[in-house]
């Protein structure tokens, strides 16, 4: 059953994560990443990392997809037109795509994949650990990642921003 599982969850992933990529709608690309991390956190649950998989599914499923999909609603994406996309993007991306491939090909041939991995070390609670982890290790990088997300929300507003003619003409003196 747990195999079954496994592959009804990484078939969503992959199949949502795929859409996200090839949809042009930014809407649809959002739920699309809605079902993805949902398929992240039910493999998570397989893992028995059920902290992870809730964390998934607040911060991730919740909270980043919904914050998306309102800046793509108040961007207004529609209205503008689209760029063509030239061949050093299709170059590139095939690069990309082909470097990927390679690098799973050569992880499958190792034989570090088929040894059998160890039981891992029960050290008290885990909650506890990645609560300790996460305030004194990861610090600075949460930090730096949470400026971030205030710098790119700050940077979508001004973006959003409406012009009137009145004030084009302001600035233009």
């Amino acid at each position: 059953m747990a195999d079954f599982l496994f592959y009804l969850f990484a078939a969503l992933t992959v199949g949502s994560a795929l859409m996200v990529a090839l949809n042009r709608n930014a809407v649809n690309a959002a739920m699309s990443l809605f079902l993805t991390f949902f398929g992240m956190a039910g493999m998570f649950v397989l893992l028995e990392a059920y902290f992870l998989a809730i964390l998934q599914v607040l911060v991730y499923a919740g909270a980043v997809v919904v914050l998306f999909a309102f800046i793509v609603m108040l961007l207004d994406l529609d209205n503008q037109q689209r760029k063509p996309v030239g061949k050093l993007t299709y170059a590139a991306g095939g690069a990309a795509f082909a470097l990927m491939v390679t690098g799973v090909l050569w992880l499958f041939c190792q034989e570090q994949l088929t040894s059998p991995a160890l039981p891992a070390e029960a050290s008290g609670s885990v909650l506890k650990t990645y609560g300790r982890q996460l305030f004194t290790t990861y610090l600075l990088p949460m930090q730096v990642a949470g400026f971030l997300l205030l710098i790119a929300m700050i940077g979508v507003i001004v973006i959003s921003k409406k012009t009137t003619a009145a004030q084009e003409s302001a600035d233009a003196e």
